[in-house]
């Protein structure tokens, strides 16, 4: 019964894809509308859901289609890789983002990800800032905006906005109409000059009178009485980060915004806190309006990320007060989001896709706490280690450059002047580091298909691997273990669980109502968003559409 409903519902979408031509052209959305949730982990849509209101997230899953087993299928889980990777449909062995920073290994440079030293700033008044110096130049491949763009022959238009300046850039793609983030030194919302000459007078004047300050020139106090967070630790427990670049400061509720944001910026204070999501949205409604996106019927693109419950989740971690107020007031931004697009859009007249670029693990010393094993790893401590261990073997100093994004990136450079082995500093590098206790397997990444690893980690390792950008040997750290010198805070970027399975709903224009527990990838999102709106995949797509492999229970 249940294999024939998901056939019946799968030939119902497959009629909707084959008939949705009529005589005008093509039918698709007024408005397509992307949004990334910056670390959030899968699980926050059931945690919290019993008090989540009826409009934000609880309208998307009762509405809507939700992916119940949505994963990563790639290494490093970080914020350039995941957005690059949600819009290519294509993971970093193909799209070139192999980091949010990595080196060009023949060369031993490190560079962003979306560096672009022929880029200028535009917006904040010095068009020589480093903060404008981006673009999308480092995607080797199109994204779907860009593909978009293609199929309408550019009529289409196409805008990206987050506060991160790659949670903005990567999703807009090469062809966008206008890709905006914001300079936190500087206090304004910028762009750079691969997208606009100038800031739009609608976005100049929200810079002019900086009404977003509003946010910070006020305390944060729990959205609900504290004593209602019941699916949070107490707000007094030690391993929250209580430090801002060396400053301390009192984080436990309620948090005295406006005399941090006197020591700290303003522009600094906003992004740490959930009205970060506030200010995006109201640049985002702005955006809308002013550029009368989904006005007509050509189908326009907006691409979201919310960047702020990154910076709040690095800083207390998943089981945090502060966590879980920043997503009850993200599910009410959220809810009058929703009420906007049906008023000025029209209900059916939009889609929705929301997601995230990776997860975050537990912070080590909550798992300590309650008999789990973990550990924080220093990477700074064991690239030294490795460089005297090698010097010893070698005679040569500083073979390694670095241990970031959990991989050995060796100064090739060096290594070829010196006329060593390169072959030989792997094995050696993998036979010492093997015996550290925090790593369960080292891998030679040219080689991982050898490897006695698990082929779910092998797979991950060789999607992640990008021959030009990446780090020949790949450390997998043992579960419950991350990056850190301190017990603070957490972070993400691992093959586990709780960095890769993330939310996936889809919401509106001709989505059913329904949902799947068959794995899916974050790789997926695009194809599946190609084949609705009956465009070409990414150039580097590897992903397939979620509705032709997923079996689908309708509710």
């Amino acid at each position: 019964m249940f294999l024939e409903k998901s056939k019946i519902i799968i030939a119902v979408i497959a009629l909707f894809a084959a008939n949705c031509a009529f005589s005008q052209g093509v039918e698709r959305p007024k408005l397509v509308v992307g949004i990334v949730v910056d670390q959030m982990r899968w699980d926050y849509l059931y945690r919290f859901y019993d008090r989540y209101g009826n409009r934000g997230f609880r309208r998307m899953i009762n509405e809507g289609f939700s992916c119940e087993n949505t994963t990563i299928n790639y290494l490093p889980t970080f914020t350039a890789v995941g957005h690059t990777s949600i819009y290519t449909g294509s993971v970093p062995s193909l799209h070139g983002i192999a980091g949010n920073d990595f080196f060009i290994k023949s060369t031993g440079k490190e560079i962003h990800a979306i560096q672009d030293d022929s880029a200028k700033c535009v917006g904040n008044g010095n068009k020589e800032a480093d903060s404008g110096k981006y673009s999308a130049v480092n995607i080797k491949v199109t994204t779907l905006t860009d593909e978009l763009k293609f199929a309408t022959n550019f009529r289409s238009k196409v805008i990206s906005i987050a506060i991160k300046d790659r949670g903005s850039i990567l999703p807009a793609g090469h062809t966008a109409d206008a890709a905006y983030w914001f300079d936190k030194d500087a206090e304004k919302w910028i762009t750079s000059t691969k997208y606009r000459d100038t800031l739009p007078e609608w976005l100049t004047d929200y810079n002019r009178k900086q009404t977003w300050k509003k946010y910070v020139h006020q305390d944060w106090v729990p959205l609900f009485p504290i004593e209602t967070y019941v699916q949070s630790t107490s707000d007094n427990n030690n391993y929250e980060n209580m430090k801002f670049d060396k400053k301390n400061f009192d984080f436990k509720f309620p948090i005295h915004l406006e005399q941090i944001g006197k020591k700290i910026g303003d522009g600094n204070m906003i992004c740490e806190t959930p009205f970060g999501n506030n200010m995006t949205l109201d640049v985002v409604r702005l955006a809308i309006e002013n550029e009368q996106l989904g006005a007509d019927n050509i189908t326009d693109f907006l691409s979201i990320s919310f960047s702020s419950p990154d910076y709040v989740g690095h800083r207390f971690g998943p089981n945090s007060i502060k966590i879980e107020d920043n997503y009850l007031r993200l599910d009410k931004e959220l809810g009058d989001f929703l009420d906007f697009l049906d008023n000025k859009v029209g209900k059916g007249n939009y889609l929705v896709f929301l997601t995230a670029d990776h997860a975050v693990a537990h912070n080590a010393q909550f798992l300590i706490d309650n008999k789990i094993s973990a550990n924080n790893w220093n990477q700074y401590t064991c690239a030294d280690t490795l460089n005297y261990f090698l010097k010893n073997k070698n005679n040569i100093d500083s073979l390694v450059i670095n241990l970031d994004n959990y991989q050995v990136n060796f100064d090739i450079q060096r290594i070829t002047n010196s006329n060593l082995n390169y072959a030989k500093i792997k094995e050696e590098t993998i036979e010492f580091l093997s015996n550290f206790p925090e790593f369960q397997y080292v891998v030679d990444a040219t080689n991982v298909w050898q490897a006695t690893i698990p082929d779910r980690i092998k797979e991950m390792i060789s999607n992640g691997y990008n021959r030009e950008f990446s780090g020949d040997v790949q450390l997998i750290l043992k579960a419950g273990y991350y990056t850190g010198s301190t017990r603070v805070g957490t972070t993400h970027g691992s093959w586990n669980p709780y960095d890769t399975h993330i939310p996936l709903l889809f919401f509106g224009w001709k989505i059913p109502h329904a949902t799947t527990y068959t794995e899916v990838f974050s790789t997926d999102i695009a194809p599946t968003l190609a084949a609705l709106l009956q465009i070409q995949m990414p150039s580097g797509c590897i992903g397939t559409s979620i509705f032709g492999k997923a079996q689908i229970i309708k509710k």
